[in-house]
C-alpha cells in the first residue's frame, strides 16, 4: 500500500504542488523590502561599526600610546608606534587598524583607559580601492571628529552610539 501511495505521489508531482502552495501563501502577503538609503533598518543597541579616535575638548588626541588595544586585539589588527614628546608625554606616531583583519569584538574599546578608541554605530562604509581597508591615525581622528557629538551623547547616556 505504501509503494502504491509513493507511486501516485510521484506521478502527480506532489512535492511541486506543496511548493506552489507555500509560494502562493506568501505571494500575496505584505512585502518587507526596505528602501535602504531612505529607510533605515532597526539596529541592535550593541552594534559595533567603524572605529574612531576621540579628542579632548581642547583638540588634543586622547590616545596616550599605552598599547593595550594592540595587546588585547585577538586578530592582531591594530599596529601602534609611539615616541615621547617634548613635554614628556607619549603620543602615537603610527596607529593603524586593518579592517579586513578586525573582528569588531570591541575589546580595544573596553580596554582603553582614556576612552580614545571607540566603535561607532556607523555601518554604511565601503572600500573601493586597495589599501582603503587600513584606517590610519588621521582617518580615525577624522571619523571621530565627524561623529563626536553622537559618541559623546551615547557615552553620557551610557549606551552605545546610535
Amino acid at each position: 500500500m505504501q509503494k502504491l501511495k509513493q507511486f501516485i505521489k510521484s506521478f502527480s508531482l506532489w512535492e511541486l504542488l506543496k511548493g506552489l502552495k507555500l509560494t502562493g501563501r506568501f505571494f500575496f502577503s505584505r512585502k518587507v523590502t526596505i528602501q535602504y538609503p531612505e529607510e533605515k533598518t532597526p539596529m541592535s543597541p550593541r552594534f559595533r561599526g567603524i572605529h574612531a579616535q576621540r579628542r579632548y575638548p581642547n583638540g588634543e588626541e586622547r590616545c596616550i600610546a599605552c598599547k593595550l588595544c594592540e595587546a588585547v586585539c585577538p586578530a592582531l589588527a591594530i599596529t601602534i608606534e609611539a615616541e615621547p614628546r617634548e613635554d614628556g608625554s607619549r603620543r602615537t606616531t603610527l596607529y593603524d587598524i586593518d579592517l579586513f583583519k578586525c573582528v569588531y569584538c570591541g575589546l580595544c574599546e573596553e580596554v582603553c583607559p582614556v576612552d580614545a578608541i571607540v566603535l561607532t554605530g556607523a555601518h554604511d562604509y565601503h572600500m573601493e580601492n586597495r589599501g582603503e581597508n587600513i584606517l590610519t591615525k588621521e582617518k580615525l581622528l577624522a571619523i571621530g571628529d565627524k561623529y563626536e557629538a553622537e559618541i559623546a551623547k551615547a557615552r553620557a547616556e551610557d549606551a552605545p552610539y546610535r
